[in-house]
């Protein structure tokens, strides 16, 4: 078959429609259409068939797009063997996180790259944890998170990392009322007015199981994504909210506490299509990441057990 006919269904289950699998392969939705044509002339096979506005794969078409990935990763992985030969990884590797892990991971990760020749462009994102996945369709590395281990479909298409697991912390003012506590509970939160993250965001999950745990309604005055507005708006004392521990820089008018009684934790996952993922550059790039996760993880630790007021 023409490996150019198993991209073109390979890009179609990922994106969803031929506009979109234009538009990525700088291409004519009708250019696409006549590609698929060709492609079904020689299957043999219909490989699309009408759905709503748009085309579904049939099953021919998925066959033969989970084809394209088995291909495309065995040349990878021949490719990863001949630059292995080399001295040093080269390429360009492209990176997409979501911010509160990019300010941590990638700064460091360009400082530690910086002298070898890989090329390594970086990207800050914040969308829903079903959304992390579809971004590997245009990025070599996705960082995101998930709480429910879940991140979209097509996940079940990529290779997964976890770069750590951090836990979600109830941050309050300094002088809020349960900061002198060592650990919070559900029925001590529930009541609280907290600052919380659009619907369909992770963090929004523990709330919803701090609501589920109690039987009440929690009031979410707010609703913003970034982190560092988030902390300002603790700061100042209209509300609580939940912050990740190792990635929140530690503040004297914020004080974090561990939440118990209810899951309270992300993971911080890199993803990439299972080809890329062979790829020596990508590899490299992988292996920086999880050491300098690693890293931060060990110095939140550190810092916490040398000023346990301030966490």
């Amino acid at each position: 078959m023409d490996p150019r006919h198993l991209d073109l269904l390979r890009e179609l289950a990922d994106r969803g429609t031929l506009t979109a699998v234009a538009s990525a392969t700088h291409r004519t939705p009708s250019a696409v259409s006549q590609q698929l044509r060709s492609a079904e002339r020689e299957a043999g096979v219909p490989l699309v068939a009408p759905h709503g506005r748009g085309l579904r794969l049939t099953r021919a078409g998925s066959v033969l797009a989970e084809g394209a990935v088995e291909v495309a990763s065995a040349i990878q992985r021949v490719q990863a063997r001949l630059d292995e030969l080399r001295d040093a990884p080269v390429g360009s590797v492209s990176v997409a996180a979501l911010p509160s892990a990019a300010e941590v991971l990638l700064p460091e990760l360009l400082d530690r790259l910086g002298h070898t020749e890989l090329d390594v462009v970086v990207r800050d994102v914040d969308v829903a944890e079903a959304e992390f996945a579809a971004l590997a369709a245009d990025h070599d590395v996705v960082i995101g998170h998930t709480i429910t281990g879940t991140v979209g479909a097509p996940s079940d298409r990529l290779a997964r990392r976890v770069l750590v697991e951090e836990p979600l912390d109830i941050a309050l003012p300094r002088g809020h009322r349960l900061a002198g506590r060592h650990h919070l509970t559900p029925e001590l939160v529930v009541g609280e007015r907290w600052i919380g993250v659009p619907e369909g965001y992770p963090f929004d999950t523990v709330v919803i199981a701090v609501e589920n745990a109690t039987g009440r309604r929690a009031e979410r005055v707010q609703r913003v994504r970034d982190n560092r507005l988030v902390e300002a708006m603790v700061a100042r004392g209209l509300g609580i909210a939940l912050l990740p521990r190792f990635t929140t820089r530690p503040r004297v008018d914020v004080v974090l506490k561990p939440l118990v009684g209810v899951r309270a934790s992300r993971r911080l996952l890199a993803l990439s299509r299972r080809d890329v993922a062979e790829r020596v550059a990508v590899r490299t790039v992988l292996d920086a990441l999880a050491e300098i996760a690693s890293d931060a993880a060990h110095l939140a630790r550190n810092a916490e057990d040398a000023t346990p007021g301030l966490r």
